[in-house]
C-alpha cells in the first residue's frame, strides 16, 4: 500500500508535526505530485498563528502551503496533458479549498490540473517551486476581466503602448506581475529597496524608485505624467503602500484600478480610484488558469523567456525543516523565497 507523510498544524501557535498523511489518488481532472521542494508564502505563517480564527472554515489538523514542484505519480482519468514521471510546478489548492489532500506541506499532493505547468530540465525542483502562487495572484490580477484585465502575455510580445504600476517589486507576487505585465506588452514602472534596483530592472521594469523615500509618490507621479495607465498592481499593501497606490493613480490618465494583494482600505470618493482584493485561485475557474499554467509558462520557461523569480533560499531538506522555515519568514526575506527540499 502506498504511504504519505505531512508536517500537521495541530493547533494554533503549534510547532508542525510530520506524521503519517492519508494516501489521496486524484479525481478526474486532477494530478498526484510527489513534492520534491515547498515554498513558503506569508499567509502560511498567518495561517499558523491564527487559524480558524480569522480563516472560518479552518480546522486543525491541518496542512498548510501551497508552492510545490516535483514529479507527477498518477493523473486523474480525464487529464491527458500530463504523465507519471512529468517534472512539473503545481498550484497546491488546500489553504484556499481547506482540504487536507491539497496542501503542500506534505509528500503527495493532489492538485488540479489546470493549475499545473511542466517544468523545463533547465530549471531545478527548488526554483520552480517559488513560482504557483505568484503566479496565480499575478495572473489573476493582471488578466481576468473583473480585475486590470490586460492583454494576454506572449513569446513575442508587441507593445501596448501602456504603463503598469507595479508596488512592492521585489515581493514573491510583484516579481511575477512584472515578468507577466512585460511579457504582455507593457511598461512597468516598479517601487523597490535600492538594493534590489538591478534586481527588479533584470526583471523587466522600466524604472524604479525607492518605496522608501519621503517623496516616493510625487517622484512617481513625475514619473508616470502623459503616461497612459493600465493600472496598479500592489504587491505590499502594509505600511502605506495601498495609501500611496492612491495617491499616485489619482494623479495620472488612463485607469485608476487598483489590484491589491491586501483588503482594500478606505479610499476617497473624489479620487476616482477603484480596488479589489485579488483572490488568487479565481483563475482555476476561468481561461486565465489555462493562458498561465498550460499557454504561457511551459514555453517561456523552456525558452528562457521567463525566470524563477524571487531566488529560493534553501531552510533544509526534509518535511522536519518546514517549521524551521516558517520561522525563518518572520526572521524577514528580501527578494528571495523560502523553500525546503524533499
Amino acid at each position: 500500500m502506498s504511504t504519505n507523510n505531512a508536517a500537521w498544524l495541530i493547533a494554533n501557535n503549534e510547532p508542525l508535526q510530520v506524521k503519517p498523511a492519508p494516501y489521496t489518488h486524484p479525481s478526474a481532472h486532477e494530478v498526484l505530485i510527489k513534492n520534491h521542494a515547498i515554498a513558503i508564502n506569508p499567509v502560511d505563517t498567518f495561517q499558523q498563528a491564527m487559524g480558524p480564527q480569522i480563516f472560518s472554515q479552518m480546522f486543525h489538523p491541518f496542512i498548510l502551503g501551497s508552492d510545490i514542484a516535483g514529479e507527477i505519480i498518477e493523473v486523474g482519468s480525464s487529464v491527458t496533458r500530463f504523465k507519471p514521471g512529468d517534472r512539473v510546478l503545481g498550484f497546491g489548492l488546500g489553504s484556499v479549498n481547506f482540504n487536507t489532500p491539497e496542501g503542500a506541506y506534505q509528500e503527495l499532493t493532489v492538485v488540479p490540473a489546470v493549475v499545473v505547468s511542466h517544468v523545463p530540465e533547465s530549471l531545478s525542483f527548488e526554483h520552480a517551486a517559488v513560482l504557483p502562487m505568484g503566479l496565480s495572484v499575478a495572473g489573476t490580477a493582471l488578466f481576468q476581466k473583473d480585475y486590470l484585465g490586460l492583454e494576454y502575455p506572449s513569446l513575442t510580445p508587441k507593445s501596448t503602448g501602456k504603463t503598469l504600476l507595479v508596488r512592492g517589486g521585489a515581493t514573491s507576487m510583484a516579481s511575477n506581475a512584472i515578468q507577466l505585465a512585460v511579457a504582455a506588452g507593457y511598461e512597468v514602472v516598479t517601487t523597490a529597496s535600492p538594493k534590489n534596483f538591478d534586481y527588479v530592472k533584470n526583471l523587466g521594469a522600466s524604472q524604479v524608485f525607492d518605496y522608501s523615500s519621503e517623496s516616493v509618490v510625487e517622484d512617481l507621479i513625475r514619473a508616470l505624467a502623459g503616461k497612459d495607465m493600465a493600472g496598479v498592481f500592489d504587491g505590499v499593501g502594509f505600511y502605506g503602500a495601498f495609501e500611496n497606490c492612491v495617491a499616485v493613480i489619482s494623479k495620472t490618465q488612463g485607469s485608476k484600478f487598483i489590484a491589491a494583494c491586501q483588503f482594500p482600505k478606505e479610499i476617497p470618493e473624489d479620487s476616482g480610484v477603484t480596488a479589489k482584493f485579488i483572490l488568487g485561485a479565481t483563475l482555476r475557474e476561468n481561461e486565465v488558469g489555462k493562458l498561465i499554467f498550460e499557454d504561457f509558462i511551459p514555453a517561456a520557461l523552456a525558452a528562457g523567456k521567463y525566470v524563477a523569480a524571487p531566488k529560493p533560499k534553501i531552510a533544509g531538506k526534509g518535511l522536519e525543516s518546514l517549521q524551521a522555515a516558517l520561522d525563518m519568514w518572520k526572521s524577514g526575506v528580501s527578494a528571495s523565497k523560502i523553500v525546503v527540499t524533499l
